[in-house]
């Protein structure tokens, strides 16, 4: 563990080197340090026994301790496969810039390694101030990362706009660590237990909820989610949704374990909660343009997902009925693995395709599955995953939290059955939606005929940006065909919050594995079917030609869907609830001869723009009227500290302060 605390001194090189080195050196550097703290994170999963060390300096006469636990573990193993995973596609991705920038990108590669560093003592350390150093440099790394392009106007105002929100939640931490230090006089995560158990746990742990829920893009603290994951570059977008938003599950769950009271309370209020966050993330992502955005606001839904499954463990808490519990929590926990990979596998796949076309914009894509038939079927296994589908992984977490609704439905009292069913049904919505979003997704960007593109330059990514994206598919695969497999762990995390070890619901994973394996079947039929039609026509003579277009002979680009067409049906009349904008011009009845139009839709968060922008705008209004005393006179500056000290000075002597 002292080679793992040392290791920060290698990020340095990264000012020293060439650019062509760095992202092979970046590569180098970030298995170096998944590998170390793997090592401990498997260790402890294997042994069950928590590993402590202590740290050469102690802060504030509190010596500093690494502590890594069964969770801390598992949110290691998870950080670590993402950024592995990022750092190696990062080397073809991040030559689009080389190309048209100049300048050295050492500042972009020491930040990513101080985001990886960071996390991971997110995760390792349990004294709170020093927790809090740590968030504040992940934090700053990930905004370094996300401004990339600053010299593009909307990236810096995107950036600017996630550190501040970064900034209120890292506020709200502070206070809650405070209010714990205050009672307790401890600033460890123990320090917690006693605090619950002496004060209503109500009001704390919303504190800390809404601050890690701001990293975690819950609704209504998201509205910075939308904007950073768009404008970051593709590696640092996967790994921010893939796991940096993870860390706030991680900061809840790590409160979680301390609640002693009012866990009906906070369990429905988790859920309801993340339920609207699921809902509105979806429901928003279908309407978008961008696709990098839309995957954004799937991130809010997925958190949401996760957050379901929670919610329900601390019902089933609350209500005594362990098995709801373990359900609930192992299909959250679950599902963060889930979502670190099919998300970051889609916003790859959406890399690769921006890397080669150039743009994000759906409505100019299409038919590049013919161009990028590796990239396709990488975006198409992650759609199906993330709409919760067998075979793959998405099912299994879900299917899970299903169970825990059933168990509820089955054992709880009238007022919970409705909860649980309406949270069942809200879930069923969910996914849903989220099929139809990725239907519309993959369809628009890899079928048909290019739109507004040219793809006779288009060609597949290199190997080495492949390989990273089909070891996450081969972990999707694993866990939707083999459940049985990594379940044990996420029960025995789960076990974590029930305080008890009971068995793990084996008829769960084996109705997990039977679909899967049916699914499988059904695949290896259509698959056979192919083969045989395959074989009965490799002697004949195969014809291409354009695809028919009812008689129409004219551009047949035109006869296919667009973003906004696929989604007509449901946004329909529903501009106000989804806060979409339309440019036409209609066409009126006596114009003959329609002139040449432009049709334009536009969403953004209804929550930031009758929320956030209103308060934004009032203290905007508020500071612009006390911009008087900005003179630009040295002697006025030097009176107003001259102003303060003496109000200091007669609040003290009147013991005011």
């Amino acid at each position: 563990m002292t080679v793992f605390i040392l290791l920060p001194l290698l990020s340095l090189i990264f000012f020293l080197l060439p650019k062509k080195f760095q992202s092979y050196f970046n590569a180098l550097l970030t298995v170096s340090v998944a590998a170390l703290s793997s090592y401990y994170a498997i260790e402890v999963i294997a042994t069950g026994v928590t590993f402590t060390e202590s740290l050469p300096f102690s802060l504030w006469g509190n010596q500093i301790e690494i502590t890594i636990d069964l969770l801390s573990a598992f949110f290691i193993l998870v950080i670590d496969f993402t950024v592995i995973t990022g750092s190696l596609f990062a080397i073809e991705y991040i030559g689009m810039y080389k190309e048209r920038r100049k300048s050295d990108f050492s500042l972009h590669f020491f930040s990513f390694f101080w985001l990886l560093y960071s996390m991971l003592m997110v995760c390792m350390i349990h004294n709170m101030v020093a927790f809090l150093v740590a968030w504040e440099i992940m934090s700053v790394s990930s905004f370094i990362l996300v401004i990339f392009e600053n010299e593009k106007p909307e990236v810096l105002k995107a950036g600017i706009n996630y550190l501040v929100q970064m900034h209120i939640g890292a506020l709200l931490l502070i206070i809650g660590v405070i209010l714990v230090y205050n009672e307790t006089g401890s600033l460890n995560w123990s320090g917690l237990t006693t605090y619950f158990a002496g004060n209503k746990n109500i009001g704390l742990f919303l504190l800390f909820f809404a601050g890690f829920g701001i990293k975690a893009g819950f609704v209504p603290f998201h509205t910075w989610l939308p904007h950073a994951h768009p404008a970051a570059p593709t590696h640092v977008s996967g790994i921010m949704s893939g796991v940096m938003i993870k860390m706030g599950i991680y900061g809840i769950l790590r409160v979680l374990l301390h609640v002693q009271s009012d866990l009906l309370t906070i369990g429905i209020i988790i859920l309801v909660i993340s339920i609207v966050s699921g809902i509105a993330g979806v429901g928003t992502a279908i309407i978008q343009h961008d696709l990098k955005k839309l995957l954004a606001y799937h991130s809010i839904e997925n958190i949401g997902i996760i957050g379901i499954g929670i919610g329900t463990g601390m019902i089933g808490i609350a209500t005594k009925n362990e098995l709801i519990a373990v359900l609930g929590f192992g299909g959250g926990i679950l599902h963060v693995l889930n979502h670190s990979l099919f998300k970051s596998l889609l916003f790859y796949s959406a890399g690769s395709v921006y890397l080669r076309t150039h743009t994000r914009n759906i409505d100019s894509l299409g038919g590049l599955i013919k161009k990028m038939p590796h990239t396709a079927i990488l975006f198409l296994v992650a759609s199906i995953a993330i709409c919760g589908l067998p075979p793959f992984n998405g099912f299994v977490s879900e299917f899970i939290i299903y169970n825990g609704f059933a168990q509820g439905v089955i054992s709880s009292s009238i007022g919970l059955k409705i909860l649980m069913m309406f949270s069942m049904l809200s879930l069923v919505v969910i996914g849903g939606l989220a099929v139809f979003c990725f239907t519309k997704a993959f369809g628009i960007v890899f079928l048909g005929t290019p739109r507004h593109i040219k793809t006779e330059t288009v060609t597949e990514m290199k190997w080495h940006s492949l390989l990273p994206q089909y070891l996450i598919l081969i972990a999707i695969v694993a866990i939707g065909v083999v459940p049985g497999l990594f379940s044990g762990l996420f029960f025995n995390l789960a076990g974590l919050f029930t305080h008890t070890i009971i068995p793990a619901p084996q008829a769960v994973v084996v109705n997990v594995t039977s679909i899967s394996w049916f699914a499988l079947l059904f695949i290896g039929i259509t698959l056979l079917m192919y083969l045989i039609k395959t074989l009965f026509t490799r002697n004949k003579i195969v014809e291409q030609g354009p695809t028919w277009g009812c008689g129409y002979t004219g551009n047949a680009d035109k006869l296919q869907y667009t973003a906004s067409s696929y989604a007509e049906n449901y946004y329909h009349d529903m501009d106000n609830l989804l806060n979409q904008k339309t440019e036409y011009k209609p066409i009126a009845t006596e114009e003959i001869f329609p002139q040449q139009r432009t049709y334009k839709t536009h969403s953004e968060s209804l929550a930031e723009e009758k929320l956030f922008l209103r308060v934004i705008g009032s203290m905007q209004r508020l500071l612009n009227r006390l911009a008087f005393v900005q003179t630009g006179k040295t002697q006025h500056y030097i009176m107003y500290m001259f102003v303060l000290l003496i109000a200091l000075i007669l609040l003290t002597i009147f013991k005011v302060i």
